[in-house]
């Protein structure tokens, strides 16, 4: 059973027609059997992101949010910032494991990778870089595995069910 996903790009310089970040993320998605549940791009704008975000965290037909951009060091960057204080748990293992497979091919900037994942009202977010690179090797490498209910030994599938519990 695929996921409803949806996917956020954060650009000053993009538009739709050209993010092509989020049309690879959006082909992986759907060639693994998952649901575009909506796709858009905001500008580097904490308060943007946070209203996107906020707005899919709250649908129950959300299961998952990807977003892309805005995680570098520069005074425009800010993804990470707004979507920190939104999460009610965070995946500490993401980043840190995106940034040694990112080592592999980008070798030390890889330590100015801000990227991040974690658990809001039950709906799994994860935050990446805005490269093709290292969409493709969140998603391949990373995600992809984490949402296929067939990972062994454990995935985030089995347990979105049990993420609102108290």
């Amino acid at each position: 059973m695929g996921l409803s996903i949806a996917l956020l790009t954060v650009s000053d310089s993009r538009t739709l027609a050209e993010d092509r970040s989020g049309d690879v993320l959006q082909q992986r998605l759907e060639l693994a059997g998952h649901l575009l549940a909506e796709r858009c791009l905001v500008p580097d704008n904490r308060y943007r992101i946070r209203a996107e975000l906020s707005r899919w965290i709250v649908d129950p037909q959300v299961q998952v949010v990807i977003s892309t951009g805005g995680t570098g060091l520069t005074g425009r960057d800010g993804t990470p910032e707004a979507v920190s204080p939104l999460l009610d748990k965070t995946i500490d293992g993401f980043g840190e494991l995106f940034r040694v497979l990112s080592f592999e091919t980008i070798g030390t900037s890889s330590l100015q990778s801000r990227c991040l994942a974690g658990v809001a009202n039950g709906t799994v977010v994860f935050v990446l870089p805005g490269s093709v690179d290292a969409v493709e090797t969140g998603w391949d490498k990373l995600i992809k595995g984490q949402l296929d209910e067939r990972t062994s030994p454990c995935n985030l599938v089995q347990i979105l069910p049990r993420l609102c519990e108290r």
